[in-house]
């Protein structure tokens, strides 16, 4: 891989803590770091288009691999130009293997109505029933890779068996030894496709570190991830951003084990709090879909915590959502009209709301970015948590 092309570089650290302020560079241009990356599963941030993107300042999105596969089709990308041109996106992307969503259909707790396992796992890969027509599918890491280089993302995952939070530690043992030796052959698969390219720009591969709630698991994950030599790091499992505070053990357990010189990504992180949380243990990346699955239900982040637009109080309420935003929707809109376009069902109000969480999101990492470069992190975390009420919803 050219490393003209993938490369990161840290250009402040803040005192007493593992955050950091860098760069990311892809073959769809730099990105600063620590970023939000909002999710776009189906090759679309649902309500959203590109442009509503750019405008409040994304420069990444996360794709699945996995949904992708199902429909349109790997092929079928490839045939349109790969992914970006595809949906209309020029800046980076980063694939998802699908690893936790074929998790999601074999585990009951992730799936209303569920009606037994509807995954079966080897060593070989994943035999799984697709939700669309009830299709058998296989994946295995060599055919995720596969996936992942036909749909042209910048960074693609490894394929990996995400370990449940309440696995024993016999359980995370058996699993971990799995996605390890999936790992191995994703990186031989990569190494294989990388080698074969010519005209077409390089993609970077992450390893995951799983081992459960285990610490002797998960760093010893650690450190065979890191020992492969990969350009950057991700921290999955169902413990990652599920738990706010289960999350923050594991990066405690792993954060010293992480090379300094490469992204770290912690996949699922979702939420305010745990944005300062994570970035404070030396993590650069984290998406998750609850910002614009929560909007798309009519709770809107705002400084001071979370406004339900359902609510009575907002009927009269010609107050932005959230004064200090300066997104489209708190510059246009009040909170009844939204509360409005909601009770009427109209498709507007959660395209709006959603316009809004992402570029919260987006605009509160970038001011935690700035805050590290200007060695002030601490006093912007205080500032910001001593007005913000978390999950409490907004009443005035």
């Amino acid at each position: 891989m050219d490393p003209s092309l993938f490369r990161f570089t840290v250009e402040a650290r803040a005192p007493g803590a593992l955050a950091r302020a860098g760069t990311l560079w892809t073959p769809h241009g730099a990105i600063e770091t620590p970023v939000f990356m909002p999710v776009g599963t189906q090759a679309t941030v649902k309500t959203l288009t590109p442009r509503d993107l750019v405008d409040s300042a994304v420069q990444i999105l996360l794709a699945n691999a996995y949904h992708l596969t199902l429909r349109p089709g790997a092929e079928a990308l490839r045939e349109h130009g790969g992914l970006h041109q595809f949906m209309g996106w020029s800046r980076s992307l980063l694939t998802d293997s699908g690893g936790f969503q074929i998790f999601s259909l074999a585990n009951p707790r992730r799936r209303e109505g569920a009606q037994g396992s509807l995954v079966k796992v080897t060593d070989e890969g994943v035999w799984f029933t697709s939700p669309i027509d009830g299709s058998r599918q296989f994946i295995s890491p060599e055919r995720s890779v596969d996936v992942q280089t036909l749909i042209g993302a910048d960074i693609i995952m490894a394929l990996d068996e995400c370990s449940r939070d309440d696995n024993d530690e016999e359980e995370a043992e058996r699993s971990l030894r799995r996605t390890h030796a999936w790992l191995e052959r994703c990186v031989a698969r990569w190494h294989e496709q990388e080698s074969n390219k010519h005209d077409q720009p390089p993609q970077a591969l992450f390893g995951i570190i799983q081992g459960g709630n285990s610490r002797r698991l998960r760093e010893e994950s650690a450190r065979f991830v890191t020992g492969l030599d990969l350009p950057g790091v991700a921290v999955g499992g169902e413990s990652i951003g599920y738990s706010r505070g289960m999350t923050a053990t594991i990066l405690d357990w792993i954060g010293p084990l992480l090379p300094h010189d490469r992204p770290h990504y912690a996949m699922g992180v979702g939420d305010p709090e745990s944005f300062f949380m994570v970035v404070r243990r030396g993590i650069d990346m984290f998406d998750c879909v609850l910002p614009t699955r929560l909007a798309r239900h009519g709770t809107l982040f705002t400084r001071r915590g979370r406004l339900r637009l359902a609510s009575a109080a907002w009927t009269a309420d010609s107050r932005p959502p959230d004064s200090s935003c300066n997104c489209y929707t708190c510059c246009s809109f009040s909170r009844a009209y939204l509360r409005h376009l909601f009770k009427a069902e109209e498709a507007l109000g959660p395209h709006l709301a959603t316009v809004h969480n992402v570029h919260f999101c987006v605009r509160l990492v970038r001011d935690i970015r700035s805050a590290i470069v200007q060695g002030r992190l601490d006093e912007y975390e205080q500032e910001f948590l001593g007005a913000y009420q978390g999950g409490v919803e907004l009443t005035d």
